[in-house]
């Protein structure tokens, strides 16, 4: 049966090959960039060197069936960080100007259903230089009792790089090294290594007063030039000295013009002048200006901390810094405090009280309050005491204690906060204590502790509080720990009690608090209550939309299950075919108890009753759909991607075929697959080829595959494939094919399949047919036309006649390829006739560690007027690249060709060609077996197997 199965694949395009390719995702990291350098570290992991600002490119290699899904992701450099939120789905990613912060482990995770996803990664590291900052320290000490002083100066140089960065030292242009004389040290301080290096001069000497230099160097890795600094030390550098016009603390009235000075008292080199705010930056309609500081019509929004920094990288910056205090009052508020002693939340006559009064100023300690009585400053007594920053109050508060209390103390109590002098105006409050002044409390109004409302729609909470005087409410969330208010805050200040929420949404949801304030009213135990907040939403269905396929004459159930929802139940359902009504299904006594689904039921799928469900289902508050399409039409094809070498080039004719293969999604759902309609059309053209493909019966996981040939180099096609059952044409899957050049070249193109010329060698190879050779050219070497023997065919040669010498080398380098299998065979036609014949070589250049070239194959000498073939096995351990060498002999007859180099997966043939073998070419006169001579005996045998 075997023998019976090959036949057939050469006599017809269709053919079946084995069963259950499904297959497990597998992946590969593979560059294409502008990496430095993609090496193994120490433990064996991969890393990808790019200099920041270069395009990153990696590309994630997937193979497995059906065709795996990819999706990168990153975590920073440390294994602890988590992945980041942003996803790439999409076999390349690219990353244009790279930054160093976006170094760090990148993720490629391919999955297709099959087995468990395959995770690879690889480490990206950003290389960078900074420009170098170089700052100056001095010291000095005292000698022998104080006979002298020695000055000691530290040049410290700090760079941000990666790699660390080597640091070279210079005195005008001579390079000092460390302990060079006695009066000069060069050291790495602790906790910095790599990142700086200090340059001590010691006991300062007259000959030390020069330009010194620091050059940073990262060994021009990836391209990165040196950058240096540099310092002139003289005997008058000093570090920056500051002094103010004005007093650190300055207070100003609101409206006011502000403006401050910052001199320099002292700095060699120069220092400069900055003004900074905090917080924040400076007010709008800030002028600074060198050391000035200007501010028209100050408000109190600009008080705060102002900063003047004056640097000359000499010593430390000199900071100074003023504190602007803009007058200010506001939110002025009271506290009734009954007998604390006698721990009495009400007031009682004979008892003390405490009237508390306070307000939010800047300077606060600058407010001065005033009692007034009935419109009447109040009098101080034995019974009547003002304190000003009682401890259990906020600071700068002014309390008025009434002792004894009596009932010629009831009246109106006013408390009046002002600064003196100062054009802002007076806050008061006003408290009014009679038998009437009671605590507060709080209820919920009735019908009021539960609100239920719609999603979307306006919500108000309410708490009614009952006293006098009648105190804020706060409130608050209970059933979420640390939960904000909708308006982001923890705790929501109302007058009249009400929480007014827009647009609730079913988050919302819970229980409020609302308590009692204490200010403005009494300053005891805040009363509370709670109300429940109900955010009634329409219900989630699932599926909400699901492709049901099952083979004609047989039973399918629909049901549309309710997710969520409040209320979490079913109130109806209504099922539509075709969006037309259908008669409710008979109601299932369980399900009529807990109503969280809706079924129907079809007794048979036919022609007729495939289409559109919808079934719509309400919960009074809202609906939402579940959509089924009910169908018995086939699934679609998947493709299958991993073909080895699809491509296969016809050069004589100028086309090419391509291996299509793809095997049949749950082909077991529906009825069995007849045929198949193949739909080809070239890219850019209307026009297609329609072909029917008849098929036995398609197992799940079977490959099938199709030859398609005659297509036109170097086109590209979309190819359409279309399954058919009885129930008729099923889902169409489409994929675009491609000539891949990079698998057989014939240089028949200008751009040589990628190839170039090699900028290290003594001479370039030449592109060239039989109609562009040059007439005068050396007789007896070099080939007359390529390896199909049409004059229009190219291929590639070495001219060997002056002015080249013995020995000169020519190189022709391939693009770079990323290693995707363990083995490679590279196959090429080489022509080498001529008495003069030096050496044709191949190498392998691999970019894993750097570029290293390794002698792959080599061969020397005329090997006669004919176009042979070679094949060469090699195993690249990460992306590489092979090199055609051509080498001179000792005279111009020694001219070399080469043509149809093809790079394929896997092991080259067993059965090596003999390398003196002639290629015959077409139109030689050599003898050819027809075609139809082949047909008899394969009749013939096909005959005798079915007998």
């Amino acid at each position: 049966m075997e023998v019976t199965c090959l036949l057939l694949l050469a006599l017809i395009p269709f053919h079946c090959r084995g069963q259950g390719v499904y297959a497990p995702a597998q992946a590969q990291i593979v560059h294409a960039g502008q990496a430095c350098v993609v090496k193994e570290d120490n433990i064996s992991e991969r890393v990808y060197t790019i200099r920041e600002g270069d395009t990153l490119v990696l590309q994630c290699l997937v193979t497995g069936h059906p065709r795996p899904q990819v999706r990168w992701t990153k975590t920073a450099g440390s294994a602890s960080d988590k992945f980041q939120e942003t996803s790439v789905f999409n076999e390349t990613l690219r990353i244009e100007r790279i930054a160093r912060t976006q170094g760090g482990r990148y993720y490629c995770k391919a999955e297709n259903g099959v087995g468990v996803p395959a995770i690879k990664s690889i480490r990206v590291d950003v290389q960078y230089l900074d420009e170098p900052v170089l700052t100056v320290h001095q010291t000095v000490s005292d000698v022998r009792g104080n006979f002298y002083q020695e000055k000691t100066v530290f040049l410290r140089c700090t760079v941000n790089s990666n790699p660390p960065a080597r640091f070279i030292w210079k005195r005008g242009s001579d390079t000092l090294s460390h302990s060079q004389d006695n009066g000069v040290d060069i050291y790495e301080p602790l906790y910095t290594q790599g990142e700086t290096k200090v340059l001590k001069l010691k006991n300062l000497r007259p000959q030390d007063y020069a330009s010194y230099t620091c050059q940073v160097s990262v060994r021009n890795v990836c391209g990165i030039p040196d950058k240096a600094i540099t310092f002139r030390l003289t005997n008058t550098t000093a570090p920056p000295a500051l002094k103010l016009s004005v007093n650190e603390t300055l207070v100003v009235n609101p409206g006011e013009n502000v403006t401050v000075q910052c001199l320099l008292t002292g700095g060699d080199p120069l220092p400069q002048l900055q003004w900074s705010h905090g917080p924040g930056p400076l007010p709008l309609g800030a002028l600074a200006q060198g050391g000035t500081l200007s501010i028209p019509s100050v408000q109190a929004r600009d008080s705060g901390y102002y900063n003047c920094t004056a640097t000359n990288n000499v010593g430390n910056p000199a900071k100074k810094t003023v504190n602007l205090l803009v007058r200010s009052m506001k939110n002025a508020t009271f506290q009734i405090t009954p007998d604390v002693i006698k721990e009495s939340e009400n007031i009682q006559l004979g008892q003390d009280l405490k009237l508390s009064c306070h307000v939010d100023a800047v300077p606060q300690e600058k407010v001065t309050y005033q009692w007034f009585k009935n419109g009447k400053p109040a009098r101080m007594s034995k019974r009547l005491l003002v304190t000003r920053n009682d401890p259990e109050l906020p600071a700068v508060t002014s309390s008025l204690e009434l002792i004894d209390l009596h009932f010629s103390d009831y009246g109106t109590y006013l408390c009046m906060a002002s600064f003196p002098g100062a054009p802002v105006s007076d806050l008061s409050v006003e408290v009014n204590i009679s038998s009437e002044t009671v605590p507060p409390t709080i209820s919920v109004p009735k019908g009021r502790a539960v609100v239920t409302v719609r999603e979307g729609s306006p919500a108000e909470l309410q708490c009614e509080v009952r006293g006098k005087p009648r105190p804020p409410v706060l409130w608050s969330r209970v059933d979420k720990e640390a939960a904000l208010l909708p308006s982001g805050l923890a705790l929501e200040e109302t007058q009249d009690g009400k929480l007014r929420l827009e647009r609730v949404s079913r988050d919302m949801s819970g229980s409020y608090r609302c308590q009692t304030a204490r200010y403005n009213g009494f300053n005891v135990r805040p009363r509370e209550a709670q109300v429940q907040l109900n955010v009634q939403f329409p219900p989630e269905v699932e599926p909400e939309s699901q492709d049901v396929r099952q083979a004609l004459g047989r039973p399918v159930l629909l049901r549309c299950a309710l997710l969520r929802g409040n209320p979490q139940r079913i109130a109806s359902a209504v099922w539509r075919f075709k969006g037309q009504l259908l008669p409710p299904p008979p109601v299932v006594p369980a399900a009529a108890e807990a109503p969280d689904h809706a079924e129907l039921r079809l007794d048979a799928v036919t022609r007729d009753s495939s289409g559109s469900y919808e079934c719509s289902v309400s919960n009074d508050v809202g609906s939402a759909a579940c959509l089924f399409q009910v169908s018995a039409k086939a699934y679609s094809p998947e493709f299958y991607f991993d073909t080895p070498n699809p491509t296969r080039s016809h050069k004589l004719s100028k086309n090419y075929s391509y291996v299509l293969q793809w095997t049949q999604r749950e082909p077991d759902a529906v009825d069995p697959v007849l045929s198949y309609r193949l739909s080809v059309r070239q890219l850019n053209q209307h026009n297609a080829m329609v072909k029917a493909i008849p098929v036995r019966r398609v197992e799940k996981g079977q490959l099938l595959e199709y030859i398609l040939a005659d297509l036109r180099v170097p086109h590209s096609y979309e190819i359409r494939l279309t399954p058919y059952t009885t129930f008729g044409a099923g889902d169409m899957a489409s994929r675009i094919i491609h000539y891949t050049e990079h698998n057989t070249c014939h240089f028949e193109d200008e751009k040589i399949c990628g190839y170039t010329q090699d900028l290290t060698d003594n001479f370039d190879w030449t592109r060239q047919n039989a109609l562009t050779q040059n007439p005068k050219r050396s007789p007896n070497t070099g080939p007359p036309t390529d390896i199909s023997g049409t004059p229009e065919g190219y291929y590639m040669f070495i001219e060997t006649s002056r002015p080249r010498e013995l020995g000169d080398r020519a190189r022709l380098v391939s693009p770079l390829y990323n290693a995707s299998a363990k083995f490679y065979c590279v196959s090429f036609f080489y022509h080498m006739y001529g008495k003069h014949i030096g050496s044709l070589n191949l190498l392998v250049r691999s970019r894993n560690k750097g570029a290293l070239d390794t002698h792959a194959w080599s061969l020397s000498g005329n090997k006669g007027n004919v176009w042979q073939q070679a094949h060469v096995p090699i195993n690249p351990s990460g992306p590489f690249q092979i090199i055609f060498e051509g080498v001179r002999g000792s005279g111009y007859l020694g001219d070399i060709a080469i043509d149809d180099v093809t790079l394929k997966k896997g092991e080259c043939p067993r059965k090596q060609m003999d390398p003196n073998k002639v290629v015959v070419m077409p139109g030689s006169g050599a003898p050819r077996r027809s075609s139809q001579q082949l047909w008899g005996p394969l009749a013939i045998f096909l005959l005798a197997l079915q007998r």
